[in-house]
């Protein structure tokens, strides 16, 4: 794993760089925020798809609500990017339209949408 802080429009985002999962349950979640903040100061967070586990993507799991649920209260602005387009679940596709809808979490194709997605959130 590798975090880069990275600034956009006076916005200082921490990039987080994983070919493995790093969030596979709660804990490690909350172990990743505590990990950014610690080491960048930043409260908004880029990270690819691949950097969670496939269950936190079955809805079922409930991962993905109680995941985005500590980013939340824990105030870290979260955009993860990579393909979606392999998942054929309506919810989990209304969940990420929902999640986009909103300024905390957002689920985008490229890591410059993230940066992006998380500079110009309020």
């Amino acid at each position: 794993m590798t975090i880069e802080k990275i600034s956009r429009n006076q916005v200082d985002i921490a990039l987080v760089q994983s070919d493995v999962p790093l969030i596979t349950d709660i804990q490690t979640a909350l172990d990743l925020m505590a990990t950014v903040r610690y080491e960048t100061g930043c409260d908004r967070m880029a990270l690819p798809k691949s950097a969670f586990t496939e269950d936190f993507f079955v809805l079922s799991t409930r991962l993905a609500g109680e995941v985005l649920q500590k980013f939340v209260n824990y105030q870290m602005k979260v955009a993860i990017f990579g393909d979606y387009s392999h998942y054929t679940s309506k919810p989990l596709k209304d969940f990420i339209y929902e999640s986009n809808s909103g300024s905390r979490a957002f689920f985008v194709a490229t890591e410059e949408e993230a940066v992006e997605k998380l500079a110009a959130a309020k």
